[in-house]
């Protein structure tokens, strides 16, 4: 039986996931080759670079949204966008920080990564040439469509994909647990929760593309560490609000917290979401035969603590 496990010392976060994926073997050509089945590739490119982590090498993920407006409303949309992309958030709110970021802290690494994949270099054409001008037309009708995107509009993008049951069966799963947890916090019923940071291009691509890599590396059964969350505040859509945010804390009832001291949002919704659905067991390093390790990165960058998320997938 095939076992992943998630050694969250650094929390966990949708790109976290995906990038640590990446990083165990999974075929970023195949995850963008399915996620074109959604039919909303003109709205982002997909970036996977290698950085350095205080000293480990790790892949760090990026979604990066197509129009002007929104390349740079990333962070306002990961303001606003309840930290749900916070997922994103860490991925986004230095999005473009970061591509220049990698581009300047680990240049060697950035660029050769960038140059073997070739298509990041339209990701990397977003963070310098204009590229995403172009699109700055196409980008508004869009927009809407990113602000306005509901429970039920995300659920049917993702029925009418034609992905195989297992993808459809988790992403639908990891969507409902946010839905839940949204409606719960802003006592709406699911049905009703019309709210644009789960309808976020980025929470819909780490989401149904951590799916499609758990069924590519064909994972039997995933256990998890005990989750640190954080501490400390982090200013969202609707104020100032205390790490973990409302809805991280509602998606992990159940699910253990480890202490932690770093002030920072470790886990974000898309992060709890993840783990609270997929994962079968909480438990210290389970007895395996190690196969593939796989490290994803954060965006943020901690004096003393290498901010990734590990995967070890053995047998």
């Amino acid at each position: 039986m095939k076992t992943l496990y998630l050694d969250c010392f650094s929390g966990i976060s949708g790109d976290m996931m995906i990038g640590a994926l990446l990083d165990a073997g999974a075929d970023p050509f195949k995850l963008e080759e399915e996620l074109k089945k959604l039919h909303i590739n003109e709205e982002y490119k997909l970036k996977w670079t290698k950085v350095v982590k205080n000293g480990i090498t790790s892949t760090k993920f990026d979604v990066l949204l197509t129009d002007e407006h929104h390349a740079h409303g990333h962070s306002h949309d990961h303001g606003h966008s309840h930290d749900h992309e916070h997922s994103h958030d860490q991925g986004h709110s230095h999005d473009h920080e970061h591509s220049h970021d990698q581009g300047h802290s680990h240049d060697h690494e950035h660029s050769h990564d960038q140059e073997h994949s070739h298509d990041h270099e339209h990701s990397h054409d977003q963070g310098h040439s204009h590229d995403h001008e172009h699109s700055h037309d196409h980008g508004h009708s869009h927009d809407h469509g990113h602000h306005h995107r509901s429970y039920k509009d995300i659920v049917k993008l993702i029925e009418s994909a034609g992905f195989t049951p297992k993808v459809e069966e988790t992403a639908l799963k990891i969507f409902m647990k946010i839905g839940e947890a949204e409606g719960h916090i802003h006592n709406m019923p699911l049905e009703t929760v019309h709210f644009h940071e789960v309808g976020a291009v980025d929470s819909i691509i780490d989401i149904v593309g951590a799916a499609i890599l758990l069924d590519q590396l064909e994972v039997d059964k995933i256990k998890s560490s005990p989750i640190p969350v954080g501490t400390g505040k982090i200013k969202i859509d609707h104020g100032v609000y205390p790490v973990p945010a409302p809805a991280t804390l509602e998606m992990l009832k159940g699910v253990p917290i480890a202490q932690s001291d770093l002030k920072a949002e470790l886990t974000t919704p898309t992060g709890a979401a993840i783990v609270s659905v997929l994962t079968d067991e909480f438990c210290t390093f389970p007895a395996m035969k190690v196969k593939k390790i796989g490290y994803g990165a954060g965006t943020k960058t901690f004096k003393d603590h290498p901010n990734v998320l590990r995967v070890i997938i053995g047998e």
